[in-house]
């Protein structure tokens, strides 16, 4: 068996698990050596689009695939509450995080950005766990750097952990949406995200649509989206997102 590359031991945990990383500074520490960090696009960030609505100075934005992983619903955004697009009585008010899964594989977009930016990105990712990870080209060949992916949390880690243990802070975050528990099975996609992230990924090409649909889970992890949009969510595609957020919604 060939030694693991740099990158992925870089991204390694002790045990072999996917390294955590926890401060800017472990961020640093997967930076390539222009001090660029890479990130990992699933959701809305397999659009070009809305990744440089978040990060206006990325670069080499290009598809990918990560092993190990997939992508489920299971995760209550509150920004669908702040701008008006969760459907609380349906519960559909769910976005998209990654989990470890072995034999899966997505298809996702990285990109990079400075140093500079990472502080800002992890206050906007708060409730996730940050994992360092070794994407791959559709070729199957390793990058050569780390980057970072969105993981899922724990509703205990994150109280803990991002909350210091504070209600105040869960509240003013979370509360304040009437959302007790953030890491949940049992709520649906977010109608005018889910149409979005469906639309990025056709738009990156036919490997990326087809893996989006049946690699991508209800929160039974049962249910994929292909199925979801046959059934239940049926006419989510051709709805059409409020005016005021159709660019950054449109795909």
């Amino acid at each position: 068996m060939p030694p693991p590359s740099s990158a992925a031991a870089a991204s390694a945990g002790s045990d072999g698990s996917f390294r955590e990383l926890s401060s800017a500074a472990d961020f640093a520490a997967i930076a390539s050596p222009g001090g660029r960090i890479s990130v990992i696009g699933f959701g809305s960030l397999l659009s070009e689009r809305s990744a440089r609505s978040t990060f206006p100075e990325l670069e080499n934005f290009r598809v990918a695939a990560l092993r190990g992983f997939r992508r489920v619903f299971a995760h209550a955004a509150p920004i669908f509450f702040e701008r008006g697009i969760a459907i609380e009585a349906t519960k559909e008010f769910s976005s998209l995080s990654v989990e470890p899964c072995e034999g899966e594989l997505i298809v996702v977009t990285v990109f990079e950005i400075k140093e500079e930016e990472v502080p800002s990105f992890i206050e906007r990712e708060h409730e996730f766990r940050f994992l360092a990870v070794v994407p791959e080209g559709l070729d199957g060949v390793h990058f050569p750097n780390p980057a970072v992916v969105c993981a899922r949390y724990s509703d205990e880690e994150y109280f803990q952990e991002r909350c210091k243990g504070s209600k105040e802070i869960y509240n003013q975050r979370y509360g304040r949406f009437n959302i007790d528990k953030i890491w949940r099975d049992d709520i649906l996609p977010c109608r005018v995200y889910l149409r979005h992230c469906v639309l990025a990924a056709k738009n990156l090409g036919e490997p990326a649509y087809s893996n989006f649909l049946d690699h991508t889970y209800l929160g039974d992890r049962k249910t994929t989206i292909r199925e979801y949009l046959a059934t239940t969510g049926a006419g989510i595609m051709e709805e059409e997102p409020p005016e005021s957020l159709k660019s950054r919604y449109g795909g």
